[in-house]
Order: structure tokens, then C-alpha cells, then sequence
């Protein structure tokens, strides 16, 4: 593969969602590079976590959805370079921040001794209340108890109390009985808690003991931060304080800067206090990422801050860095055109609506600039139906409408999330070599997520394989179709309908993906594999290496693993695909 700029870097991404009480992980460990101008498929059939993948990097996760771990780095020139300017509000803002951070300096010296102090103060909490395994295990039977009570009264609602007697009833004495159980359960852990309290109490030894040793912290505690700080620890505080501002200083609201510095003095001050060495790049990063992502100090000028960043989009948390990135720089093309657009509003107006917003522009100009995108989607006299409703047009002319939004603001990534599904046959055909020629254009790189392979054929660079929110094959589409590696691969392709020869059942793939509540072990497709090995059973295999570009996660490519071949059907898969998906035609 030739050198392409890394656009989008993935890195043990963990994503999960709050579900009725329980912990849903819908993805698990993703690690990918996306690259500019190039076009890559993720596949996998329904619940693998295709769509979570993509809505996570562009902002649009459900409300219960969140990022338990990973990182995003989004890389583009226009968003690293940041200028703010200082005037009197930013001076203001900058001393306040270094007159902070040079008295909690101090703190710094005493890092090791206030370490001790909170282990001291852990050790003593743990004598009076449950210990870590004690309340780890109640707090499971308690949120299995509530998951299963909220199960059962979801099913109550849906049960009519008159024709279904005895359902209603078995239903409603299972709440009863869970609810016993879980005041039954909240009644043993506070018996446990006072259990713990009375025996420590009864330790006077050791409470005195316990006093002694804290006295003593706290002297040397006082003692080491009462010393004064150096002139280089002062210089760096400066350059941090501008960093402060040039994090802050974006947002418009008074309001929301002064909250913002509040928060980020007082995270650096815990950092201090802990004895974080804030002269590492990744340390200082991972403090401001709690609060807002770091602006990195470059220079200055007597009137403005110049400064850059590495924009994380895992730790973005406010709604105005959002709006920078989607629409702007990663645009989605949703599967169907019926539920994208405004059926109230005119075509024209939704096209020059995100035009005006994005790019601040006059009403006249995003008109112009929405005909013109109008007529490059395809749509025959533009000017004309500019002001038409999307009731007037056809699935596929929609369709093409909803390309030209996702356009508007010539995004950097566009995300396709199974554009073509609600399309008959030739239209679908015709919006898939419409995107293509629009990238040659436009320059941006396609997400395509889709379980249809033929869809991958036609228009991917490269293909991600997921399973259970994981990627399981890796590679560009030509290794991937031709000589995939991965068992859940192998059932993939050959559940093709294209390739089932006459009078030959179609082949399925048998039972059903593991649930995501629970931690998995071993290979996920272990269960449904018909060429599972004992080791798919006890550990998760790794990622290996095919080639410079084709990646496996199979204990099959293990040196000691059997010789195993794949299913004879996908065998000589190249000429039959070539021929079902008419290939060479379209990527010609």
C-alpha cells in the first residue's frame, strides 16, 4: 500500500452503553488507522458494533452510550493550528491561572508524603467498612436482582391484566419476590458495614496507632510544601497558563471559559498534589483531557496566542468542539433517505442551511453553492427544483440529496452507513459510482459500513471484518475477498448468495453471536465455529501479521496450530466474484 497520511488513528477503543441496569460493551479493543482519500468497508452482520464504530468517531453516540477507554486522534491541519486573541478578558484569564498554578506548585514536594497519607487513610476506611471483594460481590447479586426486577415489570407492562390472568399474576409475584430479595440484600450489606465498625472500634490500639502515624504526615507534609519554588518550575507555569487560555479561549461564553479554567486549575492542582511530572507531554495531556483537550503553547504576539493540538476525539466533551468536527470535517450518509431530510422543509433550504452554519456565509451564496451541489450529485435542473419538498422526489433522487448535505461542507471523512439499502438494484448502482467519482473530486475518505460484500467489492480499498465489537480481519479488499484467513471470514463469503451452485442449500452461519453483557472468553466465534481449536475455547487470540497489509485474529495462524483449509466454495472465490459483482465494469 503507498504512503497515505494517517486521517483518523483508532487505539484501544472500548466503547459501552448503560442498559437497564446493566453494562452492554459494544466495542471492544479496536485498534485501526484510517487514511486520507482511501476507501474502507467495515462489514460484519448485525450487532458486530459496525455503526457504533462510526457514531463514536463522529459525535453521535446514544445519550447512554460512552467511551470507557481509547483514543481517537483526529489529524487535520486546519483544526491544529489555534489563534486566539488576548485582550484584556485573556490577561486576566492567564494571570488568574499562573498566580493558581504557582501556589499549588508547593504541593509538588510533597507528593511522596501525601501518597502515604492516602494510603494510610485507605487502610483505615477498609477496617470500617466492606472490603473490595465483599462489596464487589454484594453489588453484583444486587444489580443482577434489579436487572431481572426491571425485566419482569417491563414484561407486566406489556401483558393485559383481564385476558392473561395468569401471566399477569406469575409476573407480578416475581416483583414482589425480587424486590424482598434486593431489601434483603441492602439489610445484609448495612449488617456487614456495622459489623466492621464495631470490631475497629474495639481496636484502640490501633486507632492510636493510626493517629500517630497521621501526625506525623502532616508535619512533614507542612514542612515540604512550605519551601519555595524555582525559577524554572515558575517559567513553566507561565507557558501553561497560556495553555490554559488557548484550551479555553475558543469558546465565546464568558461563562463557560471562567468554569472551564476553574476546572482545569483545579484538575492541575490534584495533578501537582500527586506528584505528576507535568513536563511530560502525555501526562500534561491526560490532566487536560479530563476537562478540555490541550492547546499546546507555540509563540505569541503582543495581541494573540498561537498554539496547536492533537485533537482526541475520545476526550472531547463540549458540544462547540463537536460542531468543529461534525458536518464540518466527518459527514454522515445515513441508509434511509426517507428519515433524512425534513419532510416539512424544501430541499434547497436543508442543502443551504448547513452551508450557512458551517461555512458563514451570505443566504445568496449558500444558494448558489447548494444548486451547484445540486447538479454535481446529479440532479437535472437544479435551479428549478431547489425550492421542491422531498416528497417530489424519488428513493434514489433522496438519496442523492442527502449525499449533497453530507458534502456541503466538503468533510474530510464520509461516513456511509449503508446507503444503498433502501435502493432498488440499479439505483444503487448508480448512488455507489456516484460517491466514487464525488471522492475523486472532492478528495475525502469513505467509511462504507455494510453487511452486503458485493457493495465491499465494488467500492472498498479496504476491508475491517467485525465480530463482537472486535476487529477480526483486516486487509485490502483484494487479500480479504481472495484469501481471508478468519473462520468468521470464511462464513461471511460463503453465505453469498452469488456463489450457491443450483439445487444446493445456502449456507448459514449456525447459532448466534455471544451476548455483550458478559466478559468473553476466549474467541468470541469460538461457539459458532465449525473449525474451533481448544485454545479458542481459554484465550482471546491476537492480531497476526499475513502481510504488510493483511491482518488475522485467529489462533489458525498460529505456527503450531493444524493445517486447516477453508471451505471449498470461497476456494476459487476471485473468478466468481468477478462475474457475480461485475467487478471489473465498475472499477474500471
Amino acid at each position: 500500500m503507498e504512503e497515505k497520511k494517517v486521517l483518523l488513528s483508532v487505539k484501544d477503543l472500548e466503547v459501552k452503553f448503560h442498559v437497564r441496569g446493566r453494562t452492554l460493551t459494544a466495542i471492544r479493543g479496536i485498534s485501526l488507522d484510517i487514511y486520507e482519500n482511501e476507501s474502507i468497508a467495515i462489514v460484519g452482520e448485525s450487532g458486530s458494533g459496525k455503526s457504533v464504530f462510526t457514531k463514536t468517531f463522529a459525535g453521535m453516540l446514544d445519550s447512554n452510550g460512552f467511551i470507557s477507554n481509547g483514543d481517537l486522534i483526529f489529524n487535520d491541519e486546519e483544526l491544529d493550528d489555534t489563534v486566539v486573541k488576548k485582550g484584556r478578558i485573556g490577561k486576566l484569564f492567564i494571570d488568574i491561572a499562573k498566580k493558581s498554578l504557582d501556589k499549588s506548585s508547593k504541593l509538588e514536594f510533597g507528593a511522596d508524603t501525601y501518597k502515604e497519607m492516602c494510603e494510610l487513610k485507605r487502610e483505615n476506611k477498609a477496617r470500617y467498612t466492606l472490603s473490595d471483594e465483599e462489596a464487589k460481590e454484594l453489588q453484583g447479586k444486587i444489580d443482577d436482582i434489579v436487572y431481572r426486577r426491571t425485566e419482569a415489570y417491563n414484561v407486566k407492562q406489556t401483558l393485559d391484566s383481564r385476558k392473561e390472568k395468569e401471566k399477569y399474576k406469575a409476573v407480578t409475584a416475581d416483583i414482589a419476590r425480587y424486590t424482598a430479595e434486593l431489601k434483603e440484600l441492602e439489610k445484609k450489606k448495612r449488617q456487614r458495614i456495622a459489623e466492621h465498625r464495631r470490631n475497629a472500634a474495639a481496636h484502640k490500639e490501633y486507632l492510636e496507632e493510626y493517629n500517630r502515624k497521621m501526625g506525623e504526615l502532616k508535619q512533614r507534609y507542612a514542612e515540604q510544601t512550605s519551601q519555595e519554588i524555582s525559577q524554572e518550575t515558575l517559567e513553566r507555569n507561565e507557558v501553561i497558563a497560556k495553555e490554559i487560555y488557548l484550551s479555553i479561549g475558543r469558546y465565546a461564553n464568558i461563562f463557560q471559559r471562567a468554569s472551564l479554567l476553574f476546572r482545569l486549575t483545579r484538575a492541575l492542582k490534584k495533578a501537582m498534589r500527586l506528584g505528576v511530572d507535568l513536563a511530560d507531554e502525555k501526562q500534561l495531556n491526560a490532566v487536560f483531557d479530563n476537562v478540555a483537550f490541550r492547546v499546546k503553547y507555540l509563540d505569541e504576539t503582543p495581541e494573540k496566542l498561537h498554539g496547536t493540538c492533537v485533537l482526541n476525539l475520545a476526550k472531547i466533551k463540549y458540544t462547540k468542539d463537536w460542531q468543529q468536527i461534525r458536518g464540518g470535517k466527518i459527514a454522515t450518509v445515513f441508509q434511509d433517505p426517507m428519515t433524512s431530510l425534513n419532510p416539512i422543509i424544501t430541499i434547497g433550504k436543508q442543502i443551504s442551511s448547513i452551508i450557512i452554519k458551517h461555512q458563514h456565509v451570505s443566504e445568496v451564496e449558500a444558494r448558489a453553492r447548494a444548486i451547484k451541489l445540486m447538479k454535481m450529485v446529479g440532479i437535472p435542473n437544479a435551479e428549478n427544483r431547489y425550492d421542491d419538498y422531498p416528497f417530489q422526489y424519488s428513493g434514489g433522487m433522496r438519496q442523492r440529496i442527502v449525499i449533497a448535505i453530507a458534502l456541503s461542507c466538503q468533510p474530510k471523512i464520509l461516513i456511509c452507513d449503508e446507503p444503498t439499502t433502501a435502493l432498488d438494484v440499479t439505483i444503487q448502482a448508480q448512488i455507489l459510482r456516484l460517491i466514487k467519482d464525488l471522492q475523486k473530486e472532492f478528495n475525502y475518505t469513505i467509511v462504507f459500513i455494510t453487511h452486503d460484500l458485493g457493495v465491499v467489492a465494488n467500492i472498498a480499498d479496504r476491508v475491517a471484518v467485525l465480530y463482537a465489537g472486535q476487529i477480526v480481519e483486516l486487509g485490502m479488499v483484494d487479500e480479504v475477498f481472495h484469501d481471508p484467513h478468519h473462520p468468521y471470514t470464511w462464513a461471511l463469503l460463503s453465505s453469498l448468495p452469488q456463489l450457491a451452485q443450483r439445487n444446493t442449500k445456502l449456507y448459514s452461519i449456525s447459532g448466534t453471536p455471544p451476548s455483550l453483557y458478559n466478559k468473553i472468553v476466549g474467541d468470541p466465534f469460538a461457539p459458532r465455529n465449525p473449525y474451533c481449536l481448544k485454545v479458542d475455547t481459554l484465550k482471546d487470540p491476537p492480531m497476526f501479521k499475513v502481510s504488510e497489509t493483511h491482518f488475522a485474529k485467529t489462533w489458525l495462524l498460529d505456527p503450531r496450530a493444524p493445517k486447516v483449509e477453508k471451505p471449498e466454495i470461497i476456494t476459487d472465490i476471485h473468478d466468481k466474484l468477478i462475474k457475480a459483482f461485475n467487478i471489473e465494469e465498475v472499477t474500471e
